[in-house]
């Protein structure tokens, strides 16, 4: 009984970097394989490419013109040039500029769908721990029961127990092997989650213990932190930028555009040739363009004011719960340690000095706070999972 419950409170005692270690591995490998991921960068990218696409000057005009004479003998006129626009959002790179900004909100766009992707996967590795974790504390218990099971057969063989305690001790023990059938189809299933995430991959994970060694920051350090790499936040900072750039693209739209060549023109004894220049000017075109961009300006600037709320607020509810569910893991953990009567427990069962219903009544008190104490540990992870999700 001594080895039972020495099992049982290292299944808490045990302070390990194997169940963090572990998660790393698997969403090192689900970052690789992942086939959603995959098709992020690659669409990435295309937008990437799509918004260099159109920044540059226009393709230089050529043209030839051979013009028959009419009558005859004033012979034919032969005609060619060629001509490049030049506007001034390419030439100051305006255009380019804005596209590089918009680059950049691909890439937190691409970072943003990462990380709620691979806070999913962490998700289930953290549930996987917890069956894992209740699977070895039921096989104890299991192994636990069968004794009990064995020693009343043989009692009621020997005729020193009766018909009722050895079925309480049946139905303690089927009850027992239910749960952990129960407990296997739940990691069955997170397995297959995983599995799916990681490209169709297998994933095996048998830690069974929480890195229970992740001290938390005070709430004003952490969100500095969590703020400066948040790529929801970079996103929709950089969305302002952008607009405001585009401010500046649109007013450059709104100057002239210049052209300019060279041009020859031949007839019959005559031979012209030179410098040929045009400007067109943008009455009509370009029309509110400006005072939309200014208005998108202001928009950008009022979502970047609303999500900073939003975040702060979101990140403290989080925070708050994550303090509340360690101290309750961290109490209940104590409480394992300090109430512990199992031991005392078999002594009376086996002594007589309990029956064997007040024996499972007694252990089911303990046993419940055990399921407890695995379940804050398990909330508590999740919670800090969230918390943590832009280190991802």
């Amino acid at each position: 009984m001594k080895a039972i419950v020495i099992s049982i409170m290292a299944l808490f005692a045990t302070i390990s970097l194997n169940a963090q270690n572990g998660i790393e591995t698997a969403l090192k490998a689900i970052e690789e394989n992942n086939q959603t991921l995959k098709a992020l960068r690659e669409t990435a990218e295309s937008q990437k490419l799509e918004n260099k696409t159109g920044i540059y000057l226009t393709n230089p005009e050529v043209g030839f013109n051979y013009l028959w004479g009419n009558p005859v003998d004033i012979g034919n006129r032969t005609d060619f040039s060629i001509v490049q626009t030049f506007d001034i959002p390419t030439i100051t790179g305006k255009k380019s500029k804005i596209a590089n900004e918009r680059n950049g909100l691909v890439e937190w766009q691409y970072k943003a769908e990462r990380m709620h992707l691979l806070l999913e996967a962490k998700q289930y590795c953290i549930e996987l721990i917890y069956f894992n974790a209740l699977k070895k504390e039921l096989q104890i218990r299991l192994q636990h029961a069968e004794t009990i099971a064995t020693g009343y057969q043989n009692r009621l063989n020997s005729g020193d127990a009766n018909i009722l305690e050895y079925n309480k001790a049946q139905l303690s023990l089927s009850a027992i092997k239910g749960e952990l059938s129960g407990i296997e189809v739940e990691r069955n299933a997170l397995l297959s989650q995983l599995k799916r995430l990681n490209g169709g991959m297998d994933l095996s994970m048998d830690e069974a213990n929480f890195n229970q060694n992740q001290p938390l920051l005070n709430f004003d350090e952490w969100y500095v932190q969590a703020e400066q790499k948040n790529p929801i936040l970079a996103y929709i900072k950089q969305e302002v930028v952008v607009s405001q750039k585009q401010v500046s693209l649109n007013k450059a739209m709104s100057l002239p555009t210049f052209s300019a060549g060279y041009m020859s023109e031949k007839v019959v004894g005559q031979n012209f040739q030179g410098l040929t220049v045009g400007v067109s000017v943008p009455l009509w075109e370009n029309k509110n363009r400006v005072k939309q961009a200014n208005a998108a300006v202001i928009a950008a600037q009022s979502r970047e004011t609303d999500s900073k709320q939003q975040f702060y607020n979101q990140l403290q509810i989080q925070y708050n719960r994550a303090v509340g569910l360690k101290n309750i893991a961290e109490a209940y953990r104590q409480s394992l340690t300090t109430a512990n009567s199992t031991v005392l427990l078999k002594k009376a069962l086996d002594s007589g000095e309990i029956s064997l219903l007040d024996y499972m009544v007694e252990l089911g008190l303990y046993y419940n706070m055990v399921n407890r104490t695995l379940e804050a540990e398990r909330d508590y992870q999740k919670a800090l999972a969230e918390l943590s999700a832009v280190e991802l």
